[in-house]
């Protein structure tokens, strides 16, 4: 897992006609399953096939247990939740790559928990009684 860079996903969606946007959708998916840690969930390829064969009514459910997922993984980490479930159904419906934006938005603050930092605390000497 690793923060994504919202203005670059939505760029290279753009750019790419849909095609990384489909890579995304994927490794969204992924990620929020991996973050929540119950199996069950469908997988993102599985996930985008049942969006196609759909018609994106897989999609609009999708993006409701997104918000979900999204929300156990932040009460996993005693965060406070912020149901956003109904939010991205709304976005998913009128302009869904506003709601992806959202999603990987908590996804990065979710993530960047879990990451070490990125150098180690510097050695400090224990501190000596005064002399008297």
């Amino acid at each position: 897992m690793k923060q994504r860079s919202i203005p670059v996903c939505i760029i290279l969606s753009i750019i790419t006609c849909g095609i990384y946007g489909i890579y995304w959708y994927i490794v969204m998916t992924d990620e929020s399953n991996a973050l929540v840690g119950r199996p069950g969930y469908a997988s993102g390829g599985v996930a985008f096939l049942l969006m196609l064969v759909t018609c994106n009514i897989y999609g609009i459910y999708w993006a409701y247990k997104m918000g979900e997922k999204i929300d156990i993984a932040k009460q996993m980490r005693g965060w406070p939740s912020s149901n956003s479930g109904v939010l991205y159904l709304i976005l998913q419906l009128i302009f869904p790559i506003i709601g992806w934006a959202l999603m990987q938005n908590e996804l990065n603050k979710l993530i960047s928990t879990m990451q070490p930092p990125a150098q180690p605390p510097m050695y400090q000497p224990p501190m000596q009684p005064p002399v008297q």
